[in-house]
């Protein structure tokens, strides 16, 4: 017998806590506030629990489905509720919901601000046994009853959405209709099939950002989930009856290699989610999911507020910085109104090697005969704060720590190795030790006032030191996380960029211990408009670095398409600028002039993408426009990209009708007219990779 146990407002959203009478089971479904009447217990299907795991030594789970899911074994079956607890802490309403197999306690925790458009979900396992307990797969949060508005499941109707990575090519969606997964029910609902997908190792964000989004489009609502977790994490889509269950956080056993053993009065906590539900389209919910690391923008040095605009050498010298030539960038940006100067890959380099030789950290006297703080001085005589990269969580084959195996990660007893590279156990005191005097004494001596972090391989399944090569991995990047608070609290008017061969570590976690990250390697491709409108659907623009590669050879077309393209989020320039000609200086100046007047919308503000669906990132066609209207609603700002075949005429609709907006500034080059008719905004004249930014105000 199902029953409505509970019910939480929460803003424009609803907590509906299912109760199953026959078995004990409590399961929590979510949905906008204005469908909640709609929700209908009737049909063939089963209350799942808050909470999925697995214990050791219980049975795993039936319906065909063990080998590709973990989902819904006897740990589960077993789990009775025990309790819901309902606190308020001011704005904060904390839902704790537990329930317990034999001596363990799990309690999903559902935590709401009042005011804000996303909820965070997680699970807290507290072990009462005497014996030690083993965990072979814990979620972070478990959705039932999706979509439970009519009684039958109307497979037809729901899409998934997911947003795909690989190295350069950031974020690109795919949208996958339920029934091409084969997430139906047989007809005797006795076969269960579970859509698992994730990442597994030490780069968060590849081939999947850990994010979807479980859309009905017969009554337009959707579910949002981001998970926030620098290791190796899954997602669950599952269906064996007439309701989708949706679960997810640490990549279980099967997946990821994970398990974690419990002695007696042992508490484990799951990586949050953030999860939002709301009758609005794709980038309605993904910047309500994002709205989650709004909070990133208040933990930032002063100088952040602005978002300042970047320079990095790496597309200047590409690896190959030196005094002489950091010395005339420095002289070729003074005055220009950047305010970081940042040292890539290279200053490190020993005897002419490659940059095999990271890890140990020691400046090339050859480059920079006088130090790297002769040339951090020069930086700040004219005006910009000094910036360095350092990749300091590997070893290169040509560093001397590369052969110190106790400062290693393990795996089966061997020194864990991808091509040219190891990996630091960040774990251990004398590696963080070590990385004090490395790198956070070398910041503060040298008067650097801005890290890139960089980090280029991947841990993979695991390492030794814990329980499972999973556990060791998850140990070691919390860890490294702990590392990067360390140097806050150090440094504080340190300003961290999060990179990792581009995007592969844009996900929240690591979001928040940074200002800003960077966006992707796609440093001087078409596809980087196409790119960064991508990735704010998984973070903040004002926390997307974007590169505008500028050379001698551009023309006035190239170079305002170059800098309209950091307009989608923060502006970090890079290329000849020793040897740009004064006219090309104007635009990038005029370029710069006009983001600062739109920083603000672009720090605060509410992203809507329209234009043709783009297949091919090689060979684009049509064009692409985002409007990103200010926090205040009194300014918008457009940023349109035309491509290929992209037509006459570019044809944006503001998303505010109605709006009386009028035009109050222009980013383009002559030849592109712009008109405003009502609520559409027309641009003229645009060719195949043209870039055009309009700042619209009422």
């Amino acid at each position: 017998m199902k029953e409505i146990y509970s019910t939480f407002r929460l803003g424009d959203m609803c907590a509906v806590y299912l109760l199953e009478g026959d078995t004990g089971t409590c399961g929590l479904t979510l949905l906008p506030w204005e469908l909640k009447d709609r929700l209908t217990l009737e049909g063939w299907w089963n209350i799942e629990p808050v909470v999925q795991m697995k214990l050791l030594g219980d049975a795993y789970p039936d319906g065909f489905s063990h080998g590709h899911s973990m989902r819904n074994s006897a740990t589960v079956t077993g789990l009775v509720f025990r309790e819901q607890r309902e606190e308020r802490q001011g704005a904060v309403l904390r839902v704790t919901t537990v329930l317990e197999r034999e001596g363990v306690e799990a309690s999903h925790i559902l935590e709401y601000t009042e005011g804000s458009l996303f909820t965070v979900q997680y699970t807290r396992l507290h072990s009462r046994r005497e014996a030690e307990v083993g965990v072979e797969m814990i979620s972070s949060y478990n959705l039932c009853a999706f979509s439970g508005l009519e009684p039958e499941l109307r497979m037809e109707d729901l899409v998934l959405h997911r947003m795909q990575s690989k190295w350069s090519m950031e974020g690109k969606l795919e949208s996958v209709p339920f029934l091409d997964l084969q997430l139906e029910p047989a007809w005797l609902r006795i076969g269960a099939n579970s859509l698992r997908f994730g990442q597994v190792g030490s780069m968060p964000v590849r081939r999947y950002f850990p994010w979807m989004i479980a859309e009905d489009r017969k009554y337009g609502y959707g579910i949002g989930i981001q998970v926030c977790h620098p290791a190796s994490w899954q997602m669950e889509v599952y269906n064996r009856d007439d309701r989708i269950a949706l679960s997810g956080g640490l990549a279980d056993r099967e997946f990821g290699h994970w398990m974690k053993y419990l002695k007696k009065d042992q508490v484990f906590e799951t990586p949050p989610a953030i999860i939002t539900a709301a009758c609005e389209d794709v980038d309605g919910i993904s910047h309500r999911l994002t709205s989650a690391q709004r909070a990133n923008l208040d933990k930032v040095p002063e100088v952040e507020r602005t978002l300042p605009i970047i320079f990095n050498e790496y597309c200047t010298t590409w690896g190959n910085p030196s005094e002489e030539n950091m010395l005339k960038i420095v002289d070729a940006l003074r005055g220009r109104g950047i305010t970081y100067c940042v040292i890539d890959a290279g200053w490190h380099i020993q005897n002419g090697s490659d940059w095999s030789d990271i890890g140990d950290w020691i400046t090339n006297q050859k480059q920079f005969p006088n130090g790297l703080s002769h040339v951090a001085r020069a930086m700040r005589e004219a005006g910009m704060i000094p910036g360095l990269w350092y990749e300091m969580e590997v070893a290169g084959e040509a560093s001397r720590i590369f052969r110190e195996e106790e400062y290693l990660l393990h795996r089966d007893g061997f020194p864990l190795q991808t091509g040219h590279r190891r990996f630091l156990d960040m774990r251990k005191p004398r590696v963080r030790e070590y990385l004090r005097e490395r790198v956070t004494e070398n910041l503060r001596q040298c008067g650097f006032g801005y890290l890139k972090v960089d980090y280029n391989d991947n841990i993979g399944i695991g390492c030794d030191g814990a329980e499972s090569l999973g556990e060791g991995l998850r140990q070691n990047m919390a860890a490294s996380q702990d590392f990067f608070r360390e140097l806050r609290q150090e440094l504080p008017d340190l300003v961290i960029e999060n990179c990792s061969s581009g995007g592969h570590r844009t996900e929240p976690s690591m979001q928040a211990l940074a200002s800003m990250a960077s966006f992707s390697d796609a440093h001087e491709c078409n596809a980087i408009p196409v790119i960064a409108a991508n990735v704010t659907r998984a973070i903040l623009p004002a926390q997307s670095q974007i590169w505008a590669v500028l050379r001698r050879k551009d023309s006035e077309k190239r170079l305002y398409y170059s800098l309209s393209n950091t307009f989608l989020g923060r502006m970090c320039l890079s290329g000849d600028v020793c040897d740009l000609e004064e006219w090309q200086w104007r635009i990038a100046e005029e370029g710069m002039a006009f983001y600062k007047r739109c920083a603000p919308v672009i720090r605060n503000g509410r992203s809507f993408r329209q234009g043709p669906h783009v297949d091919s990132y090689n060979h684009l066609r049509g064009w692409q426009a985002v409007c990103r209207r200010g926090e205040d609603g009194a300014q918008m700002l457009v940023a349109a990209h035309s491509f290929e075949a992209c037509g006459n005429v570019v044809e944006v609709q503001l998303p505010e009708a109605g709006g009386h907006w009028q035009i109050s500034g222009e980013f383009h080059r002559k030849g592109i007219s712009v008109e405003l008719r009502e609520d559409r905004l027309l641009l003229s004249a645009m060719e195949a990779y043209d870039g055009a930014v309009i700042l619209l105000s009422c």
